[in-house]
């Protein structure tokens, strides 16, 4: 029998009676001939609580502490959703991630898959018909032999990676949505579904703002060419609609120039003014940045026209604002700068396309269309397939509907 991996996220199980219609449509695809693994995320709003808790216990926790406490929320939803599938008269268990094991790095909080034996959950497909509902978000250190966590979203990554240890035809991410839409519906009313998204698309799209899926699950997915459906857990299992496909760009017949316009406030801006314009210069700036674990994006260098010093432009996550000033201006004697400058009410715009490989001029169209709106922009970044935008945040959604309509994402 083909083997299928679901996941179910946190608003999906959320209740029982969520939890009832999960059981259905796990039912259903059984019913359809697939041996079937489960990942689930905790119930709603369960992990915020048990993070609120460790920081109540202590300000510095203890994260080996701390996974141990953030893991029982899969591992709750795991035995309540085996329990109604044994209810259902479909033999079920759950699993823990030490069980199973999922083998990770030791770096808890953030804790990386390093390899997963598919070989007991194989096992009670065949010998007992089981269907095993795995805890996500979690799995075993090899390092200290203790529960780790694999950060927020960490789920998608459980569910791929057990799919490609037990060869699944396919994963199935269902959330509260039922596809990956050509940007946020809610800033973009004529935002359409996209019946099918390339992995490189969608990793870009995932890593830009799009919060569908989580960035290293969809890496999984594409180094181990595993085809995956987003859909929606509110479908009525009975007649589920398609979702949308990520899967190989060669699986998409017509491809658009841009796919998506994908968004992200979670941006700020940092400007080094007068930096000594000297060897080594950069990595005097970026590599306690680095160290700190911050990761920098958009970066630009402005030569003046004395040749001697030049000014350095760069985001940060908005999170870590704070805290980048402060390792800066720690660093300052080091680095050579005269001032320090900062701006947190920023976004940064993207467009996505695998199709502007072959297309000249895609970005410039939109450099023009933002500037026609009276949208200044602040910075500039490109790949093969995306560019970006930092902008002012007040100018969000009116960047997201100029682009969208521009690159005709507007049309059914």
């Amino acid at each position: 029998m083909s083997r299928l991996v679901m996941k179910f996220g946190g608003t999906s199980v959320a209740n029982m009676e969520r939890i009832r219609n999960v059981a259905r449509h796990v039912a259903r695809e059984r019913k359809a001939g697939f041996d079937v693994a489960v990942v689930v995320s905790a119930m709603s709003g369960k992990t915020n609580q048990l993070v609120g808790w460790c920081k109540e216990a202590s300000k510095l926790y203890d994260t080996r502490e701390y996974d141990a406490v953030v893991s029982s929320g899969e591992q709750v939803t795991a035995g309540l959703l085996a329990l109604v599938l044994q209810d259902c008269g479909i033999p079920a268990r759950s699993w823990q991630g030490w069980q199973v094991p999922i083998l990770t790095s030791g770096s808890h909080g953030s804790a990386r898959i390093l390899d997963i034996d598919g070989a007991p959950l194989i096992e009670g497909f065949d010998a007992r018909g089981e269907v095993a509902v795995i805890a996500g978000f979690q799995g075993l250190s090899k390092e200290d032999r203790r529960i780790t966590t694999l950060g927020r979203g960490g789920s998608d990554t459980s569910a791929v990676a057990i799919a490609a240890a037990i060869g699944a035809s396919r994963c199935d991410i269902y959330t509260d949505v039922d596809g990956v839409y050509t940007t946020d519906p809610r800033i973009v009313p004529k935002a359409r579904r996209l019946d099918r998204v390339a992995f490189e698309e969608m990793l870009e799209m995932a890593s830009l703002g799009a919060k569908v899926l989580q960035v290293r699950s969809v890496e999984l997915a594409m180094r181990h060419k595993i085809r995956t459906f987003v859909r929606s857990s509110l479908d009525d299992p009975d007649h589920p609609q398609p979702g949308t496909l990520i899967c190989d760009e060669e699986d998409i017949v017509e491809q658009q120039v841009v796919t998506g316009i994908a968004f992200s406030r979670d941006e700020a801006q940092v400007t080094l003014r007068q930096v000594a314009d000297r060897p080594g210069v950069a990595a005097a700036i970026f590599m306690p940045l680095a160290e700190a674990n911050i990761n920098v994006d958009m970066i630009i260098q402005v030569a003046s026209e004395d040749s001697v010093t030049t000014d350095m432009t760069f985001t940060v996550p908005a999170a870590e604002f704070e805290r980048t000033k402060a390792i800066l201006h720690k660093a300052q004697s080091q680095i050579g700068f005269a001032s320090l400058h900062g701006a947190s009410d920023v976004v940064k715009i993207s467009a996505i396309g695998v199709g502007m490989r072959s297309h000249a001029g895609v970005a410039a169209r939109a450099f023009k269309a933002l500037s026609d709106k009276g949208i200044n922009i602040r910075a500039i970044t490109t790949s093969e397939i995306k560019f970006s935008v930092l902008i002012e945040a007040a100018y969000t959604e009116l960047a997201v509907r100029t682009l969208h309509s521009l690159y005709g994402l507007d049309q059914a």
